[in-house]
């Protein structure tokens, strides 16, 4: 109702500051008319004072006085019917504007009423932030975290908890604050580091800069095998046209990596490109698009049990759908299959392994890799 009444108001006070200029209409505007008249009367005068000091004769005043007022005439008959038609013009004119306006609010409410949604209660901000976390959307997770970091700000926890939803948000300057505030308050960790490189490097399109090897580096020094500092480092060298020794560096990364590992078929792809000058480009520097995995998990514990479920729960539905629209990725149903899995999900994980066994079909060799894969998970295939 207070909708109503507000919308009311406001379009009164609209209508009404274009209704009255025009029922007032123009005071005060002198017309042409009137010039003229005032013209013809000074001439009167003037010929009044020349017939006085005899500068004309009589006859010749006389006559002229007859030309003036015959002038005088026309003007005020020319006058009237002007007036006339102008009145009539304005008339028309304030009716079709009058018409016009109160048309616009009645022709807008009756759509409104018919489409739009005037009971739909208001949702401030605090409000949705307030709401059970299992409703909520990313955004409003990751500004619900914003808002306790910046009542929290020596919350290392929570830094590093932010800094890959941000990464994976694409909003690459917040991740690299984000790592920066995690490394300053809790110290190095093979995982911050190689995130903090990978932010810069996204923040520089895609390009590993001086600064993101330098974390890389820093990463590999904390744990020498660390596959995301391993594969950016190795991008480095494609992108200075080393790419004998990236091919070298990756080749050596697929010898190590583990079956289930979600950086397998980054490196692939990047093998697969590496005759390809895109390749130093940036364009195939991203790592796996991945879901959450046992470490997204771990790393969300600083928050209330609900929120990180949700959180949680929202980047893995978010995998599910990209994996819908477009099935063919191997290492991403992995990644789904133990996505569920670390979730304690095991029908959602037997149903991804089944949609995935049914894209690649029963006999090929993907699906042999999916069952084993699941069946190192503790979790077997459903008819």
């Amino acid at each position: 109702m207070l909708f109503w009444v507000i919308a009311a108001i406001l379009t009164l006070g609209a209508s009404l500051a274009v209704l009255l200029p025009l029922a007032g209409g123009a005071k005060g505007a002198s017309s042409s008319s009137d010039h003229d008249l005032e013209v013809y009367r000074d001439q009167l005068s003037e010929l009044d004072r020349d017939a006085a000091r005899g500068l004309i004769q009589p006859a010749e005043a006389t006559e002229a006085r007859a030309e003036i007022a015959r002038r005088i005439l026309r003007l005020d008959n020319a006058d009237t019917a002007g007036k006339t038609s102008a009145k009539q013009a304005s008339m028309t004119a304030r009716l079709v504007a009058t018409v016009a306006v109160l048309a616009v609010p009645l022709v807008s409410w009756g759509l409104y009423s018919q489409i739009g949604s005037p009971d739909l209660p208001s949702q401030p901000l605090s409000e949705r932030l307030a709401k059970n976390p299992t409703d909520s959307s990313v955004d409003e997770l990751v500004a619900r975290a914003e808002a306790h970091l910046a009542a929290n700000p020596a919350d290392g926890r929570g830094w590093e908890v932010l800094a890959p939803v941000y990464l994976r948000m694409q909003r690459f300057s917040d991740a690299v604050a984000a790592y920066r505030n995690a490394i300053r308050l809790d110290g190095d960790s093979a995982a911050r580091q190689a995130g903090l490189g990978e932010a810069i490097a996204g923040a520089a399109g895609g390009i590993v800069s001086a600064d993101a090897q330098d974390a890389f580096e820093a990463a590999l020094k904390l744990d020498p095998a660390n596959a995301k500092a391993n594969f950016y480092l190795a991008m480095a060298l494609a992108q200075e046209g080393r790419n004998k020794e990236a091919v070298t560096a990756w080749q050596a990364m697929l010898g190590t990596l583990p079956p289930d590992s979600p950086w397998r078929g980054a490196v692939e792809q990047a093998l697969a490109k590496s005759g390809n000058p895109e390749v130093a480009s940036g364009a195939a520097a991203k790592g796996p698009d991945a879901g959450p995995d046992a470490g997204d998990v771990d790393a969300a514990s600083s928050l209330s049990q609900q929120d990180r479920e949700a959180m949680i729960n929202t980047m893995v539905a978010g995998l599910d759908e990209k994996l819908r629209q477009n099935p063919r990725d191997p290492e991403g149903w992995m990644r789904l299959v133990r996505s569920y899995v670390v979730l304690g999900k095991a029908d959602q994980a037997r149903d991804a392994l089944g949609r995935a066994i049914a894209v690649f079909g029963a006999g090929s060799d993907e699906a042999k890799k999916f069952t084993a894969f699941a069946a190192s998970l503790g979790l077997t295939a459903t008819e």
